[in-house]
């Protein structure tokens, strides 16, 4: 069985874990920046979720889904 957590959602090929485990954290928020519809973000947060539960990462996922939403509309 596969762990959906790690499934890319985006063409550029980026999983939650390679934008919120760079081998560098001054990367995370590029990898936060460059998330572009609701589906990556959930991902994201579902990984966050699951592994680290760092608050202030999932207040960057949520001002980024903010963002998106306004963009919607």
């Amino acid at each position: 069985m596969s762990d959906s957590s790690n499934l890319s959602v985006e063409p550029d090929g980026l999983t939650p874990e390679q934008r919120l485990e760079p081998p560098n954290t001054r990367l995370i928020n590029a990898g936060i920046a460059t998330i572009h519809n609701m589906e990556t973000l959930r991902a994201c947060v579902a990984y966050e979720n699951a592994n680290q539960q760092r608050i202030q990462i999932l207040r960057r996922l949520e001002q980024r889904a903010s963002k998106i939403r306004s963009q919607d509309d």
